[in-house]
């Protein structure tokens, strides 16, 4: 528990802080945080996502009456980084977010280090902000957004007609061998969803697949793990 609410961490196994990045995923309305950790099996759906990165949870706005908890992303990394005694690693943020949940991810547009926005049904509003942050890249660094549109395809399809370079697909692939090297890399990638609305978080399907389209290094397997013990070190 913090002063703004629970704040969920947690590791996955064969966890490396090392090489790791950091994913904040964020939930919708009408639940909050401890019910959709539960209800929607998030611990179970980052492991199967394969990637190493410490995942951290708060509680967002549960109804459009509720404030945003948490504007300023630096405060809510320290907060949990506090909390759990753990120290953050250092590589890319991935921020994850289901429907009202851009009310948050909004404000951390300007993080240097959010590299990479999943939003799932997420784009109500806000084109405008996500447009300019996916066009300021510094240097040689890129964004990446990607959008699962079932209730937000018109706005979703805006922003894409947007960017020459954005891919749209009319499905949710059942795997990302359906995309190419390519289509891993477009800067802004639309998906028709098969899926409803809240299904799209609660099939167990869809979040751990794109968390492996964000800027993650995998999880070591268990002899990969053996053989860098073995050498004395981690590539």
């Amino acid at each position: 528990m913090t002063p703004r609410g629970i704040v969920h961490v947690w590791r996955p196994s064969a966890y490396d802080a090392k090489r790791a990045g950091i994913v904040v995923y964020v939930h919708g309305y009408f639940t909050h945080v401890d019910q959709a950790w539960r209800e929607d099996r998030l611990a179970e759906q980052f492991q199967a996502s394969g990637r190493n990165a410490l995942f951290i949870v708060p509680e967002a706005p549960a109804s459009p009456r509720q404030r945003v908890r948490w504007k300023n992303l630096p405060t809510l990394l320290h907060t949990a980084a506090t909390a759990s005694g753990l120290r953050l690693p250092r590589g890319p943020i991935v921020a994850v977010g289901h429907s009202a949940a851009f009310r948050t991810i909004v404000n951390w547009l300007p993080e240097p280090r959010l590299r990479c926005v999943l939003l799932l049904d997420g784009l109500y509003r806000d084109e405008r902000q996500f447009d300019s942050w996916l066009r300021s890249a510094p240097g040689h660094e890129s964004h990446r957004l990607v959008l699962v549109a079932d209730e937000t395809t018109r706005e979703s399809e805006g922003l894409a007609r947007r960017f020459p370079s954005a891919l749209l697909m009319d499905h949710i692939p059942d795997d990302l061998e359906e995309l190419t090297p390519d289509d891993k890399l477009a800067p802004l990638l639309v998906l028709r969803s098969q899926y409803e609305h809240m299904a799209i978080v609660t099939s167990g399907r869809v979040i751990p697949l794109l968390l492996g389209l964000a800027p993650l290094p995998a999880l070591m397997t268990p002899a990969q793990a053996a053989g860098a013990d073995s050498d004395g070190r981690r590539d």
